[in-house]
């Protein structure tokens, strides 16, 4: 059986202060009737993705789209039909959203997303949503902790930097666990999310949010290693790596190398073209590494990426 094909845009409409998404309660007549999910809807045939979602705001919630960028695009399959959901951030609108279809519609925090029923192609919408933009990944060379300190407090307050990554394979098992504590000490300061890079079990020891796998460890795994309640991410470099992320249950990666990089010198750089090709394949969102710098947040969120991911454009000491 051929499954049918449908387009769908969906606006993720953050409030201003940044704390709350704006979800709607689907009809009780319709497929998944009852669950809440993100607003939109089909686009005509002669439609992209933003003049669907367009029309689609305007006609269920009598707003005006005043400047979104893309989110994260999903491919998923339900028994019937293959959907496409093409996912826009809406950052300015103009009116006060309504259910003008007689629809509930509701602010949530984001935090608390989580305790609404959503339809399975929402999902990574959801983790798209409470992802910063930005993620920064640890110097491994810093043997100074006082520096270390200091290099990673100047990014969470100057840069305000809201997801690290704790990166340091050149140290034993003592001092990881030493510098992870007061890693994570300086995050829960200011805000931000830590992950540890290293085996799953390091979490028993270390409260963070989350860990972070090599691609080495990733592909030994045969299911998710640890609690749905932590965040998971792991480092790829293509499609098949890609699948086990997702089969595994990651709830986001890192793909690279899009640029050559001073580390690893010797691995060819995928471009854009081909990171943009690999993003659309992937079942969650996905942060561009490898010579990344701020200056390329925009271009990797308009070819389908959560964000960058990097060590460099952020790890610098305060008098830098």
């Amino acid at each position: 059986m051929v499954k049918r094909r449908v387009h769908v845009a969906a606006a993720a409409i953050i409030s201003s202060d940044g704390d709350k998404a704006l979800i709607a309660r689907r009809p009780s007549n319709v497929d998944h009737g009852g669950l809440w999910e993100f607003p939109g809807g089909k686009l005509a045939p002669y439609e992209t993705g933003l003049e669907g979602l367009k029309r689609e705001l305007h006609e269920e919630l009598g707003v005006e789209i005043k400047r979104a960028q893309p989110l994260i695009r999903i491919h998923h399959e339900y028994s019937d039909k293959h959907i496409l959901l093409d996912v826009w951030q809406v950052h300015e609108f103009s009116g006060e959203p309504f259910g003008r279809e007689g629809q509930a519609v509701r602010w949530v925090p984001l935090d608390e997303l989580v305790n609404y029923p959503f339809p399975a192609a929402n999902l990574p919408i959801l983790q798209a949503v409470m992802l910063p933009t930005e993620y920064l990944i640890t110097a491994d060379e810093e043997e100074d902790e006082d520096r270390f300190d200091a290099c990673l407090t100047r990014a969470l307050v100057e840069d305000e930097v809201r997801l690290v990554q704790l990166r340091a394979k050149s140290l034993d098992e003592a001092a990881y666990l030493a510098r992870a504590e007061r890693a994570l000490a300086l995050c829960r300061e200011h805000g931000a999310r830590l992950l540890l890079n290293g085996d799953p079990s390091v979490l028993e020891q270390v409260d963070a949010d989350g860990i972070h796998l090599t691609s080495e460890r990733l592909m030994a795994l045969d299911r998710r290693p640890i609690s749905e309640t932590k965040w998971m991410a792991a480092s790829t470099h293509d499609r098949k790596q890609l699948a086990q992320a997702s089969r595994i249950g990651c709830d986001f990666v890192t793909l690279s190398p899009l640029r050559t990089t001073p580390s690893h010198p010797e691995v060819a750089p995928m471009g854009w073209h081909d990171f943009q090709q690999l993003v659309e394949l992937a079942a969650m969102p996905v942060f561009a590494l490898g010579g990344m710098t701020r200056h390329d947040a925009n271009h990797a969120r308009a070819v389908g990426a959560q964000g960058i991911a990097s060590i460099r454009d952020f790890w610098k000491a305060p008098d830098a």
